[in-house]
């Protein structure tokens, strides 16, 4: 199917985002994870999905979650950090204990995304949407574009400092952790196990009265997320919605159905909460999808034109992305002169919701469009609906069309 015209028609598809976004932001309340807001963003998007995209089956799913357990280790690993601080002067194998399980907590937590504190936490309702536009022929190839509907907490040090600060800060604290585990380590080997006063003259001791330094940075680490200011989330991540919806309204204004491609888009809830509503779609779909090869393009934070990439490692570098559906994005940018680069979601850079899709063993890639060396609009703020990048969703949007037209060829499947 020839989709130039589409194509062709990209700033337009870009200001038709824009202003849905814009829609949203203004009429519906915020939206953090589980919250009644993202509910309405759903609620609202699956109409839009059904009315003015085509889109035959559209269903809004509910999934129960305890979102702010995701940031739960912060509460618990920063206790356990002081606990051992002031342990270092009496009992430095209880330092070392302390540290190492707050040190698992925040790997668990948030390096890997895992549930661990889930109980401790408030249960809320998240939602997703799943909607599909049927092919007019024999289903012989499936195509799913998805984005998140929520939008994060604010981060107080990145709206105050920007992202030098806002992991510096994070940086300092780990820092600290591990000096205070090493002293502990030092202090048992050169005194044995013991329990008692430290002896202030000795070397080791006075290291460990030198790490007052880092106790101020770890108390601000208390504040990491403002629950009280969720953002507006225009561009992370009602950009990455509208991605797929703006795809399916171009065609249906054209005119155009696929003979043998069936095209979904499933807007999943609750990513910035530790993927928790992709997980739940996986849970809830688990082999619906396995008729026929299925692609999915998870899009996240769709800014700035420089920083188009598609992530062939996601959840901090620990999850692979599918390699032939991650080449078939960056080769159809290189055909349009699209700059994309070839890049992963790095180390404390979190993760898209296409790590929840291949841990389910989909075959999914992220595609972001954000510097990964944060920036001041990221989870605050200033993540509003007239601080979007015209230029960045009609590049990503003339990429994901001329993704659409190879794939309904049958490239690489």
């Amino acid at each position: 199917m020839d989709l130039k015209n589409l194509i062709a028609k990209k700033n337009e598809a870009a200001k038709y985002m824009v202003k849905e976004i814009t829609y949203i932001c203004k009429n519906f309340e915020k939206r953090p994870p589980g919250s009644k807001g993202e509910e309405q963003a759903c609620r609202y998007m699956a109409q839009v999905l059904k009315d003015d995209c085509g889109c035959e089956r559209v269903e809004v799913e509910s999934f129960k979650e305890n979102p702010r357990s995701f940031y739960g280790w912060i509460y618990f690993t920063i206790t356990f950090v002081l606990l051992a601080f002031v342990a270092l002067f009496f009992f430095p194998l209880a330092s070392i204990v302390l540290i190492g399980v707050g040190l698992w907590l925040v790997l668990a937590q948030f390096g890997v995304y895992k549930k661990l504190l889930d109980p401790i936490f408030p249960e809320e309702t998240g939602h997703n949407v799943t909607a599909i536009k049927k092919c007019t022929g024999e289903t012989k190839r499936r195509i799913i574009f998805n984005g998140h509907p929520d939008a994060a907490w604010e981060w107080p040090v990145n709206y105050a400092m920007g992202g030098v600060g806002f992991e510096g800060h994070a940086i300092l604290c780990g820092v600290g952790a591990i000096y205070y585990l090493v002293l502990a380590i030092i202090y048992i080997a050169q005194n044995g196990i013991g329990f008692g006063v430290a002896d202030t003259s000795d070397p080791v001791v006075k290291a460990m009265l030198g790490g007052i330094a880092f106790l101020p940075f770890l108390i601000g680490l208390y504040w990491m997320v403002n629950y009280k200011r969720p953002v507006d989330g225009a561009n992370d991540n009602l950009s990455g919605c509208y991605m797929g919806i703006a795809i399916l309204k171009a065609l249906k204004d054209e005119g155009i159905e696929l003979e043998n491609t069936e095209i979904g888009v499933v807007l999943t809830g609750s990513e910035e909460a530790g993927l928790r509503g992709a997980k739940a779609w996986c849970e809830a779909h688990k082999g619906e999808f396995d008729d026929v090869p299925t692609f999915i393009y998870s899009y996240d934070t769709i800014y700035d034109p420089k920083y188009l990439m598609t992530n062939y490692r996601d959840l901090n570098g620990t999850v692979k992305a599918d390699k032939d559906v991650s080449d078939l994005f960056m080769e159809a940018a290189a055909e349009l002169g699209v700059k994309c680069t070839k890049g992963m979601v790095p180390p404390l850079g979190g993760a898209t919701d296409s790590a929840a899709f291949a841990q389910a063993g989909m075959r999914a890639t992220g595609i972001t469009g954000l510097n990964h060396k944060l920036e001041s609009y990221y989870h605050t703020r200033r993540d509003t609906y007239d601080n979007m990048n015209e230029g960045g969703l009609a590049d990503c949007f003339a990429v994901s069309v001329r993704v659409l037209e190879k794939f309904d060829a049958g490239a690489k499947q």
